[in-house]
């Protein structure tokens, strides 16, 4: 007579399986929403810092001057007063093309203070969304030079440096995408 032994069988049901499924899923879904959120703080810190040297290679480069004249992104690039994560991809036609942090355009013009040509300039970010629009316009950035912040796409509102640091519920309301889905917003900074 033959023996037949019994044979054990181990493993894991489908219900087991599932439910571990289903917790990883649970825990992605988690991460994923960890990292946008420290991405977004990212670009928002780093903005922060390309600004704020962006203000100090200017200065010092014009420093010897009594104004901001030529003052252009065309100058900046070519004397390195733009650091190279501004500069927009070398096969782009534009050669004064910059870019902020977020991906959109970044404009820097000398403009006219109190009356006096090109005893000013500007920085402009474009292309922000809602959040970091937000983030930006409610930063303290201080008084050293800095005459206004205007905040906004269509309808931009101009926050004197005695207003500053802009309000939130301001910051909001003029960060706001249009009705149609675009992002206008946009935030330039005034200085003298």
């Amino acid at each position: 007579m033959r023996n037949f032994s019994k044979t054990e069988q181990s493993g894991r049901s489908m219900v087991e399986m599932l439910g571990v499924l289903a917790i990883i899923g649970v825990l992605s879904v988690g991460g994923i929403s960890g990292y946008s959120k420290a991405m977004a703080k990212y670009k928002a810190s780093k903005a922060m810092d390309q600004l704020s040297l962006l203000i100090a290679n200017i200065r010092t480069a014009y420093s010897t001057m009594s104004n901001y004249t030529g003052l252009t992104n065309g100058t900046a690039k070519k004397y390195s007063i733009a650091s190279r994560d501004m500069f927009q991809d070398s096969s782009v036609a534009d050669s004064a093309k910059l870019v902020n942090g977020f991906g959109g355009d970044l404009i820097i013009v000398a403009e006219t203070y109190n009356g006096i040509a090109d005893a000013g300039f500007s920085i402009t970010y474009k292309g922000l969304n809602e959040e970091s629009c937000i983030q930006l316009a409610t930063a303290d950035w201080g008084t050293g030079g800095l005459d206004s912040i205007v905040v906004g796409g269509d309808g931009a509102v101009t926050i004197p440096v005695k207003d500053m640091p802009v309000s939130l519920d301001t910051a909001y309301t003029n960060c706001k995408k249009l009705d149609d889905g675009r992002n206008t917003t946009s935030i330039s900074w005034h200085f003298y």
